[in-house]
C-alpha cells in the first residue's frame, strides 16, 4: 500500500510561498494571483500504517512549524504539481527513506515526493503557463499527476543485450554523416570515418556501447581535441602578438619541440620551458591523472612536514547553462574530486562566475533559455547547497557580468587540498591488481554529459539534453573525503581516477592500459539500465581505486566503517584492450592505441587579427557622480548576498573572511587557508586569487590574457603571500571554432599573452581546463582566460586591502609601462620585490591592488569595512583614479615609506575628499549594497523596536559526583556531518578524549548495530557532543531529522537520559547539533520528549537562505557548565553558517526560559546590543537568542561555530574568537 502526505509550513513560517507569490507578481507581472499555498506531498512504500504515523510528526514534518494533511484542503484554487524526471536523484525523498529507516531500524522504504501548488486568484490560461514554465526545468522535472497511486515500483523493461550496429562497416560517406546526425554524437566525419577504419581492421562491426564510449572518450570536455587540433598556419596583423609568437616558436626550437603546434602546446609550454630552465621547482610529477600538485614543506606544531599541496579549477558550464541548480552543484563536487583522487584532503574553494544581466526583466528573457536572475540564483544555491553539505570552506565567490555570456553560462569552481607526503603511494598497475568502485550507485543522470557540454548548442537541441543533467549527493562525498583522510586507506591505493565524464569507460577506462570491466558488478540506483548506460553514465560521487588483489579485503572493510560502498568491478590486464562484458557478453573491446589516438587528426589555421584599443572610461563630470556610476556598476558593487550564502569558515582554518573590517564590508582580493593538519595546528597557509576582464579580453585577448595573469600575481602580492611558492592554473572558455581561422586567433593570441606573462614573471601555469562551447545560435561568449595564482607561505604574513586606522598614509607604487600596455618586467619584478618586502618587514597596515575598477574602485571598497575615510593628496592626479592599473599597488602605512608615491591620507570622517569636493561614503555604501539586492537579498528590512537585553548571574551551578582527569566524548557523525574534525580538534586541544563514531545505515544491520556500538560508547563518556553539518542534507524540509531519528531509538534515549540525569554528564550540539537537540527537546527540556506545536524550534532564517559570516554573541546567562568561564556581558566572535537557525518560542515558555537563566547568548550589534537587524541577528531569531541551555545547564545548544577557532584565523575581522566553552565542559570534571 503506499501512503500519502501533505505537509504546508503554517502561515507564520511559509516564506518559500511568499518569495515565489512575490516573484510571480514581480517578475512575471501576474497581479491577478491573490495568494498562493504550497505543499509538500510524500507517498511512501512498504511500511506499515503504525510506522507512518509515527513519522508524519517527526520525519514528515514539524507541529510546531508545518500542518499535515492525509487529502488536499479543497479550495477554488489552480492546482497543479511538480516532480523529478525518473531517474533524476531526489534527496529530499532519498533522505526521507533513510531516516524512515532509522525509525524503524527495518528495510528501507520507497520514498516518492512531489511539490503542489495552489494558485488563487484570476488566472488566465496563458499566464498559469507562464507560471508552471517559471517552475518547472523540462531538463530536470516535469509536471505531475494529482491522482493516488497503487504502486511506487515501477515496471522496468530489463534490457538483455546492446545493439550490434550492423553494417557499420559498409556505410558510405553521406551514410556515417547521417549516422552522426542520427545518434547525435559529438563526434564529426573524419571521427565517423576513422571509427569505420578501425573496424574494419578487426573485421566487425562495434555495438552501440563501443559508439557511445568512443564518443565520449574523444569529447572535447575529455580529450581536448580542439585543444590538440593541428595548426597548420599562422597569420597575425599585430606586432605585439607576432613578437609573441615569433618568441615561442624560439622556445619550441630550444627545447626540440618537433610535434605539431596547437593550442595544447601553447598552453603548457611556458611550463615546460620553466622547468627546463630550473625555475618551477618542486613539481610532483606522475602518469595519474589528477590535481596540479606540488611538494611543500608545512610546518605542523613547530616541526617542518613533507605535505603536497594539490589545486584545481573546474567549469561546468553547460550542465549549469540548462539545469543550474545541479549543474553548480556537480561543478564543485567535480572540483572537489580531482585533488580527492590524488588523496588530498580538499579544504578551500573559490567561486568565479559569468553571466548576462541579472536584472533584466523576464519577459525578455531569449526563447530556449532561462532567464539571467533564475539562472544566477539557482546556480548559487546549487554550488553553495553542495559545497556547504559536504564541509567545504568557500574563501571567494564573485560574478563577472557581461552581455555575451547570454550565450552560456560560465561556472568555475577553483579548489586547493592537501595531503601528507608520506600518506600517498602511487605505483603503475600491473595485471593481476584489482579495481574498487567506491562511493554512489550508478542511474541514468549524466548519460552523455561529457559529448552535451562539447557541443555548441541552439534552440532546438536544448531540448534534448535532459539525461545529460547529473544529480549531487554531497553527503555520499562527504564519505570519501573521510575514507581518504585515512592514511591506512590511502597506502593501500595504488592509482585513482574520480567518476567525472564518461563515467565507468573513461573513469575506470584510463587507470591501466589494459583492462577488463564486469558492467554486472557495477552498483546500481534501479533497474533497467543497459551495459551502454552503465559504461557511460556520469552518476556522481564516484571513486576508483586499483589496489594489490591481497589489499581488497583490508581496503573493502575500511570503507566499509565509513559507510561507504565498495565494490569489486575490474581488474587489469596484460593484453593493452579496453574490454567490458556485460550478461555474459563482451560489448566492449577496443585496443589502447585506437582509443588513445583521440580520433582522426584534426587541422585549422590561425588568423590573429589587430587588437582593438582598450580604454576604460567611467561616467560622470565630478568625481561624485563618477564615484556613485562605479559604486552602481554591476562588476563593481556588492556580492556579499551572493558570497554569504557559502560557507567561508568550515574547518577552522581560514585566515580571510570573503569581507573584512569591523562592518564586514570590504571584499577580500583573494582567499586564505591554513594547511588542514589533522588534530594539530599550523602557521602555513595556501593563498588563492583570480584574474580576468572581459571588457579588456574581448577588444584584445592577447593583452586580456596577460593582465589576468597579472592580476591574480598582484593579487597575492597585496596579501603578503610568497611569489617563490607561487604557481598558476588557467581557465580557458571560448566560442565554439569552426573554419573561420579568425576565431581560432583569439584563443591563440590569449595563450600568448599568458604565455608572455608566465616567461616574464617565470612563474609557470602548471594545470588548466579548456571549454571551447561557448556559442548558442549566433551569440558568443566573450573571449576568456581566467588566471588562478595560488601560493603557499606563512599565515603571520597575511593582510587584507580594508583600512585599519584614521590619519594613516596611502602610498601608490606602479610598474612602468610599455607602448603595447604590457608591463616592463624589470620594474614590475621591482615592484612585487619591494611591496612584499615592505609587508613582511610589517610596514604595511592594508593592501590592494587596482583591479576593474582602478584606484578608485579599491579606495571605496578599502574604507566600507572599518568606516575609515579617505583623503586624495592635492599632487596625485584624479584621472588616474579611474584608469586600469594593473599591477600598481596602494598600501596603508602608519610611517613614512621611501621610493613610493604619497596617493593621501586615511581621516575619521566617514567621506571621500578629493580636491574641492566631499563625496558622502555612506550613500556610497548604499549604492553599492543595494545594486543587486533584488537579486541576491541581504539587507532584509527588520524590526527596529529594542530586545531586551537578557542578564543571568549564576550563583550555582550542578557539579559531577566523580572527577575526571581527561573526559571521553562521544561525536556521532551521521550521513551529512561535516563538523566533526573541527570539533574534536577543539576538544582535544581543551584536554578532553574525543572519539568519533561513523553511524552506519547502508543495511537495517548496519543501523542496529551503530545503535548498540553507540549505546556501548555513551556508557562509557562523560560527553556527547553532536557536531554541525547538515544531516540528510537538512532533508526532508528541516534539519536534524536524521539525527533525531536516530536519538529517538529506545536504547540511545534510555543512555542520554542516564548520562544527564544519573552520571551528571554533559551534552551539547552546536548548528546541526543544536537544531537536533531542540527538536528532540534536550533543550530547553533536559530529556527526549515528543514534540507538539507549543514546544521551541529552529527554523528557516527570514531571510530565506543560507547565512555565512561572524556574528558577535553577548553571554546572556553563565549558568551552565559550558559558559562557567564566562562573565554575563561577555561578547565573542564567533562564525555561523546556517540556513535554519532561526529560533522561535511561544512567549509564555520563553520567559520561563529567561528566569531559569536558561537563555545562554544573544546576538548583539557592534555596541554589545541585542538587535533584529539582520546584519548582527543572522536568522531573525526571537529576542536575538542564538543559545539556549537545559534547565540545569547541562546541555547545551547554540548556532555559532566555537569551534570553529585556531591561531590566525579571521585576521581580517577582529574580536575576541574563543569563548571557551571546550575548556569550561573539560574543567567541569576536575573536582
Amino acid at each position: 500500500m503506499v501512503y500519502r502526505i501533505y505537509v504546508e509550513k503554517k502561515k507564520k513560517f511559509a516564506d518559500e510561498a511568499a518569495t515565489l507569490l512575490s516573484d510571480i507578481r514581480s517578475l512575471l507581472m501576474i497581479d491577478t494571483v491573490s495568494d498562493l499555498r504550497l505543499f509538500n506531498r510524500y507517498d511512501v512504500e512498504n511500511i506499515d500504517e503504525a510506522l507512518f504515523k509515527k513519522c508524519e510528526k517527526t520525519v514528515f514534518s514539524e507541529p510546531q512549524l508545518d500542518n499535515t494533511y492525509a487529502h488536499l484542503p479543497q479550495t477554488d484554487a489552480i492546482v497543479f504539481a511538480t516532480e523529478y524526471l525518473p531517474g533524476q536523484f531526489d534527496q529530499r525523498a532519498d533522505s526521507c527513506a533513510q531516516c524512515i529507516q532509522f525509525v524503524s531500524q527495518g528495510e528501507k522504504p520507497l520514498v516518492r515526493t512531489a511539490k503542489v501548488y495552489m494558485i488563487f486568484g484570476k488566472v488566465t490560461p496563458a499566464q498559469l503557463d507562464a507560471i508552471k514554465k517559471y517552475v518547472i526545468n523540462p531538463v530536470e522535472s516535469r509536471e505531475a499527476s494529482l491522482d493516488r497511486v497503487e504502486t511506487l515500483n515501477v515496471p522496468y523493461d530489463i534490457p538483455t543485450e546492446v545493439e550490434t550496429l550492423d553494417g557499420f562497416t559498409s556505410l558510405s560517406k553521406a551514410e556515417l554523416a547521417d549516422f552522426v546526425q542520427k545518434y547525435a554524437l559529438a563526434m564529426d566525419n573524419a571521427d565517423i570515418a576513422f571509427c569505420q577504419d578501425y573496424f574494419k581492421s578487426e573485421h566487425r562491426d562495434p555495438t552501440i556501447t563501443e559508439i557511445r564510449m568512443i564518443d565520449t572518450y574523444w569529447s572535447d570536455h575529455c580529450r581536448h581535441t580542439t585543444f590538440l587540433t593541428t595548426i597548420d598556419g599562422v597569420e597575425i596583423h599585430d606586432p605585439t602578438v607576432q613578437k609573441a609568437y615569433d618568441r615561442y616558436v624560439a622556445i619550441r626550437k630550444e627545447l626540440g619541440r618537433t610535434k605539431p603546434q596547437n593550442l595544447m602546446d601553447l598552453a603548457t609550454i611556458g611550463a615546460r620551458y620553466l622547468k627546463y630552465t630550473g625555475q618551477l621547482k618542486n613539481l610532483d610529477e606522475s602518469e595519474e591523472i589528477n590535481a596540479c600538485t606540488v611538494k611543500i614543506k608545512v610546518d605542523v606544531d613547530g616541526k617542518a612536514e613533507d605535505w603536497l599541496f594539490l589545486f584545481k579549477n573546474e567549469t561546468h558550464n553547460h550542465p549549469t547553462e540548462i539545469e543550474p541548480f545541479g549543474g553548480a552543484a556537480t561543478c564543485i563536487g567535480g572540483a572537489i574530486r580531482d585533488p580527492l583522487s590524488g588523496r588530498g584532503y580538499v579544504y578551500q574553494a573559490m567561486r568565479v562566475t559569468g553571466a548576462a544581466n541579472p536584472l533584466k526583466p523576464v519577459k525578455d528573457t531569449m526563447p530556449g533559455k532561462l532567464p539571467q536572475r533564475k539562472l544566477v540564483t539557482t546556480a548559487a544555491a546549487g554550488y553553495s547547497s553542495y559545497g556547504n553539505q559536504i564541509g567545504l570552506a568557500t574563501g571567494q565567490v564573485d560574478e563577472i557580468y557581461h552581455p555575451g555570456y547570454v550565450a552560456k553560462r560560465m561556472e568555475i569552481g577553483a579548489v586547493v587540498g592537501a595531503a601528507p607526503a608520506e600518506n600517498v603511494r602511487r605505483e603503475v598497475p600491473v595485471p593481476g591488481d584489482i579495481i574498487v568502485l567506491l562511493g554512489g550507485r550508478t542511474g541514468r543522470d549524466g548519460c552523455g554529459g561529457a559529448t552535451g557540454s562539447s557541443k555548441s548548442h541552439k534552440l532546438s537541441s536544448l531540448e534534448q539534453c535532459g539525461a545529460e543533467v547529473q544529480k549531487g549527493n554531497a553527503p555520499e562525498e562527504r564519505k570519501l573525503q573521510r575514507l581518504f583522510r585515512n592514511p591506512n586507506a590511502t597506502k593501500l591505493i595504488k592509482r585513482c581516477n574520480d567518476f567525472g565524464a564518461g563515467g565507468v569507460s573513461v573513469a575506470i577506462g584510463e587507470l591501466a592500459d589494459g583492462l577488463h570491466i564486469d558492467l554486472n558488478k557495477v552498483p546500481k540506483k534501479y533497474e533497467g539500465l543497459d551495459g551502454t548506460e552503465l559504461a557511460i553514465s556520469e552518476s556522481q560521487e564516484r571513486m576508483a581505486v586499483v589496489l594489490d588483489p591481497k589489499d581488497v579485503d583490508a581496503f573493502m572493510a575500511l570503507a566499509a566503517e565509513e559507510n561507504l560502498e565498495a565494490t569489486v568491478v575490474a581488474e587489469v590486464t596484460e593484453n593493452p584492450r579496453l574490454t567490458m562484458e556485460w550478461n555474459g557478453k563482451k560489448i566492449v573491446d577496443i585496443s589502447r592505441d585506437f582509443l588513445n589516438s583521440n580520433g582522426a587528426e584534426k587541422h585549422t589555421r590561425v588568423l590573429v587579427e589587430a587588437a582593438k584599443p582598450v580604454e576604460k572610461t567611467v561616467e560622470g563630470k565630478t568625481n561624485a557622480e563618477k564615484f556613485r556610476a562605479l559604486a552602481d556598476d554591476l562588476n563593481v558593487c556588492s556580492k556579499r548576498g551572493l558570497a554569504e550564502r557559502f560557507d567561508s569558515t568550515i574547518g577552522a582554518n581560514t585566515v580571510l573572511m570573503p569581507f573584512g573590517g569591523k562592518y564586514q564590508l570590504t571584499p577580500a582580493q583573494a582567499m586564505a587557508a591554513k594547511i588542514p593538519v589533522l588534530n594539530k595546528d599550523t602557521k602555513t597557509c595556501s593563498v588563492m586569487a583570480w584574474g580576468y576582464n572581459p571588457f579588456i579580453t574581448e577588444k584584445n585577448q592577447f593583452l586580456g590574457a596577460y593582465y589576468a595573469v597579472i592580476e591574480s600575481v598582484s593579487k597575492l602580492v597585496a596579501t603578503g603571500a610568497d611569489l617563490a611558492t607561487c604557481y598558476l592554473t588557467f581557465q580557458e572558455y571560448f566560442e565554439r571554432m569552426t573554419e573561420d581561422a579568425s576565431r581560432w586567433g583569439k584563443p591563440a593570441a590569449a595563450l600568448l599573452g599568458a604565455l608572455t606573462a608566465q616567461l616574464e614573471l617565470g612563474i609557470a601555469s602548471i594545470g588548466g581546463k579548456d571549454s571551447m562551447s561557448g556559442t548558442f545560435e549566433d551569440i558568443d561568449v566573450p573571449p576568456t582566460l581566467v588566471s588562478f595564482a595560488v601560493s603557499v607561505c606563512n599565515s603571520d604574513n597575511i593582510i587584507s586591502p580594508e583600512f585599519k586606522l584614521p590619519a594613516s598614509k596611502l602610498y601608490y607604487i606602479a610598474p612602468e609601462k610599455n607602448a603595447d600596455g604590457t608591463l616592463n618586467t624589470e620594474s614590475l619584478l621591482a615592484v612585487y620585490q619591494k611591496v612584499a618586502g615592505l609587508i613582511a618587514d610589517k610596514k604595511v597596515l592594508s593592501c590592494f591592488t587596482p583591479t576593474y575598477g582602478g584606484i578608485a574602485e579599491g579606495l571605496m571598497k578599502a574604507a566600507f569595512g572599518n568606516h575609515i575615510g579617505f583623503k586624495l593628496d592635492r599632487g596625485f592626479p584624479q584621472d588616474a583614479l579611474y584608469s586600469y592599473d594593473y599591477g600598481a599597488f596602494v598600501l596603508e602605512a602608519s610611517e613614512e615609506l621611501e621610493g613610493l608615491t604619497l596617493l593621501g591620507e586615511t581621516t575619521y570622517d566617514y567621506a571621500l575628499k578629493i580636491g574641492i569636493e566631499t563625496i558622502d561614503l555612506s550613500e556610497l555604501s548604499d549604492i553599492y549594497e543595494n545594486k543587486l539586492e533584488s537579486v541576491f537579498a541581504c539587507n532584509k528590512p527588520t524590526s527596529s523596536k529594542p530586545v531586551e537585553t537578557i542578564s543571568y548571574e549564576a550563583k550555582t551551578r550542578v557539579a559531577p559526583k566523580i572527577g575526571v582527569a581527561k573526559p571521553k566524548v562521544l561525536i556521532p557523525v551521521f550521513p551529512g556531518t561535516n563538523c566533526e574534525y573541527d570539533t574534536a580538534r577543539a576538544l582535544s586541544w581543551a584536554g578532553a578524549e574525543p572519539k568519533i563514531m561513523v553511524i552506519r545505515n547502508l543495511s537495517a544491520r548496519d543501523i542496529a548495530e551503530s545503535v548498540k556500538a553507540f549505546a556501548k560508547e555513551l556508557r562509557d563518556s562523560q560527553i556527547v557532543f553532536v557536531p554541525g553539518g547538515f544531516s540528510g542534507g537538512d532533508e526532508p524540509d528541516g534539519s536534524g531529522k536524521f539525527i533525531t531519528a536516530f536519538f529517538r531509538s529506545p536504547l540511545i534515549t534510555e543512555e542520554v537520559h542516564k548520562l544527564l540525569k544519573e552520571r551528571d554528564g554533559l551534552m551539547a550540539g552546536i548548528c546541526n547539533g543544536f537544531q537536533a537537540l531542540i527538536k528532540l527537546g534536550l533543550v530547553p527540556y533536559g530529556e527526549i520528549i515528543e514534540p507538539n506545536a507549543d514546544t521551541p524550534t529552529l527554523t528557516f532564517n527570514t531571510i530565506g537562505r543560507h547565512q555565512s559570516r561572524l556574528v558577535n554573541t553577548r553571554v546572556a546567562s553563565n549558568k551552565s557548565p559550558w559558559l562557567s568561564g564566562s562573565s554575563v556581558g561577555d561578547i565573542y566572535t564567533v562564525p555561523i553558517s546556517h540556513g535554519e537557525g532561526r529560533f522561535v518560542c511561544p512567549p509564555e515558555l520563553l520567559q520561563k526560559l529567561i528566569d531559569n537563566g536558561q537563555i545562554a547568548t544573544q546576538y548583539v550589534d557592534e555596541n554589545g546590543n541585542p538587535t533584529m537587524e539582520i546584519r548582527y541577528n543572522p536568522n531573525g531569531s526571537d529576542l536575538a537568542i542564538e543559545g539556549i541551555t537545559s534547565p540545569d545547564g547541562r546541555v547545551f545548544g547554540k548556532m555559532g561555530h566555537s569551534e570553529r577557532y585556531s591561531d590566525n584565523v579571521y585576521k581580517n575581522v577582529d574580536g575576541n574568537k574563543d569563548n571557551g566553552m571546550f575548556k569550561n565542559a573539560v574543567d567541569y570534571f576536575k573536582i
